[in-house]
């Protein structure tokens, strides 16, 4: 016995078919006034049918008004893609083996962002399993995945998705999730879910056809918003904070990435965000392991990760791009675009103690003012996100070419170690840890060939417009531009690979197990630079770094010793340390 449900408010008649039993019954209105029965904000608009011979496996699919059949709304399967029937999926049948697994604190922990298709040469989630002691052995603390939600064709970066409830069939579909974070746990790994409720993508998108899911009251850089405060948006919030709250029950995640919440426009009386924030908030409780939310934003707004009752958004962290953009500019030089205000050891100095880069200053790059200050008496370090790499900065690059390209292995060893030893939660990005050679690139697989083209086109536009010739820029919609952005796992026994590697792995470990460096009081950063170095100091502890042409003689704390360097270091116990170029120690007094 398998129930359908599906909200379809304007429909006068809905059809269920059942292609894989050969079959179609009328559904009925949960509210039906023939009946006399009076509907609720919670039943207005919602269709029902149970059906005896259906449930795990049966293929379905809704046919509004004599219209085609269309994939479910809340589809958990869609084993054909984005334009075929959905698939009953009973998350009840997996056997979980992580009843060991007590959650974790994610605030502090160390994060690991992967994209399933160019992670492994399969591409799946199951092969992923295959490579999790990888990340055990780096000392990774949570697997960050990109969104796996069902997407027109058979790869793409999956913030194009269409089937928010669906696991992408090319990664293994709902099941494979359940067991790549099943085995996750049982490594002592938590896991991560990037999911994008602001956007969906064009391509195998049928919503509008079931209810009022988008608003043109509000518009966002992809079109009409989601709707959150129009007629009808009681039942998409629903369907949004569902979305989640599912994840980690039937599931097991244990955080979820809300991609550019920014683009969440809601001038309702309880914003989306803290309503889901506290709906969370109660089922960590029924659960009794800590659940977490990471927002992108980019407002620089510190209010997001304030409490809901003090008129915050509730969530647990949000990730911080100034501190990305401070880092990559100095260690790389580029100061075009949106590091236009970037760049200098003074500008470094400053997101390293106080987050944001613009906190009500003028933005050059956005021609206004922007941000607000975060308060070292309300907010931890630990609230912000960093990295020096991550997809987007990566990936949204005209070729995707990572800084292993163009910077020496002395500044990928001094950006890791100031991102390491900071006050924030730090990320990395998979292969980062040993200076991957492979780029990470924009790839698609849309199925609508004039979609496929306005992408392409789009994309060269974007770049040449930068002065990148159009035939430097990848296809997006070529197959070896896919292919290209596979980490080479051969790249580990290469002897600058290695040593990144286990310079990562021992930070990681020193960053573990040194109070001063899990200390997330902003009060605990102090920093000093020259034109071309930097010295951050956290308790006994002090990262420097110099990208000078000279040697830098920097001075620090009397008595410190090296317990990390790179390159050519030289450590005076009455308070020097003279670094060579492109060399980077962290250092700690005895």
């Amino acid at each position: 016995m398998h129930e359908f449900t599906v909200w379809a408010p304007a429909a006068s008649r809905v059809m269920l078919h059942l292609p894989s039993l050969d079959r179609r019954e009328p559904m009925r209105p949960v509210a039906d006034p023939a009946l006399g029965q009076e509907a609720t904000p919670e039943t207005a608009g919602l269709w029902r049918v149970q059906v005896p011979e259906a449930g795990h496996g049966t293929d379905y699919a809704y046919a509004l008004d004599g219209g085609e059949p269309r994939p479910d709304p809340r589809s958990a399967w869609q084993p054909e893609g984005v334009h075929k029937p959905s698939r009953v999926f009973d998350a009840s049948l997996h056997q979980w083996g992580d009843g060991a697994w007590a959650g974790l604190d994610a605030r502090g922990a160390v994060f690991y962002e992967l994209h399933i298709g160019t992670f492994t040469p399969e591409g799946t989630l199951d092969s992923a399993i295959g490579r999790l002691d990888h990340l055990v052995e780096l000392g990774v603390e949570i697997v960050e995945l990109l969104p796996v939600a069902e997407f027109s064709g058979e790869r793409g970066w999956g913030y194009d998705g269409v089937g928010l409830y669906a696991v992408h069939h090319a990664y293994g579909g709902p099941a494979a999730l359940q067991r790549f974070v099943d085995a996750a746990h049982q490594k002592g790994l938590g896991v991560c879910l990037d999911a994008v409720y602001n956007h969906l993508g064009p391509d195998g998108n049928y919503l509008r056809e079931f209810g009022p899911y988008f608003t043109d009251t509000h518009t966002t850089p992809w079109g009409d918003a989601v709707n959150l405060d129009a007629d009808g948006a009681l039942a998409v919030r629903a369907w949004i904070v569902d979305n989640a709250l599912r994840w980690f029950r039937d599931f097991h995640v244990d955080c979820l990435r809300l991609d550019a919440v920014h683009a969440l426009v809601d001038s309702s009386p309880r914003h989306i965000l803290a309503e889901l924030s506290d709906r969370v908030a109660a089922l960590s409780d029924d659960l009794g392991r800590p659940l977490g939310l990471f927002a992108e934003s980019d407002l620089n707004d510190p209010a997001m990760v304030e409490p809901v009752a003090r008129g915050g958004r509730g969530m647990t962290g949000q990730w911080d791009d100034d501190v990305h953009h401070a880092v990559h500019s100095f260690v790389t030089g580029e100061t075009q675009g949106y590091y236009c205000d970037f760049g200098t050891s003074a500008v470094l100095a400053r997101v390293l103690k106080e987050a944001f880069r613009h906190a009500g200053d003028y933005s050059t790059f956005r021609g206004q003012h922007w941000g607000k200050p975060i308060s070292a008496d309300k907010h931890r370090g630990h609230q912000f996100v960093v990295a020096t790499q991550n997809h987007d900065q990566v990936g949204n690059r005209a070729t995707g070419d990572r800084p292993s390209a163009t910077v020496s292995p002395g500044r990928l060893a001094g950006s890791a170690a100031l991102v390491l030893t900071s006050v924030y939660t730090p990320m990395l990005f998979m292969g980062e840890e040993w200076g991957a050679s492979t780029p990470w690139q924009f790839f698609t697989s849309f199925e609508s060939p004039e979609l496929a083209e306005a992408v392409r086109k789009g994309r060269r536009a974007e770049f040449g417009s930068h002065g990148w010739a159009p035939e430097e820029v990848p296809d997006p919609q070529a197959l070896s531009t896919f292919e290209a952005s596979k980490l080479n796992w051969s790249e580990l026994s290469g002897p600058v690979n290695s040593g990144l590697l286990r310079w990562y792995r021992d930070l990681i470990e020193l960053r573990r197990t040194s109070p001063d460096l899990l200390e997330d009081l902003f009060d605990s950063v102090s920093v000093s630079y020259g034109d071309a170095w930097i010295a951050m100091q956290r308790g006994s502890f002090t990262t420097v770094l110099n990208i000078g042409s000279e040697a830098a003689a920097i001075p620090v704390a009397a008595g410190s010793r090296a317990r990390l360097t790179w390159g050519d270091v030289a450590v005076d116990e009455l308070g020097t340390v003279v670094l060579q170029p492109d060399a980077v120690a962290v250092l700690q007094v005895s």
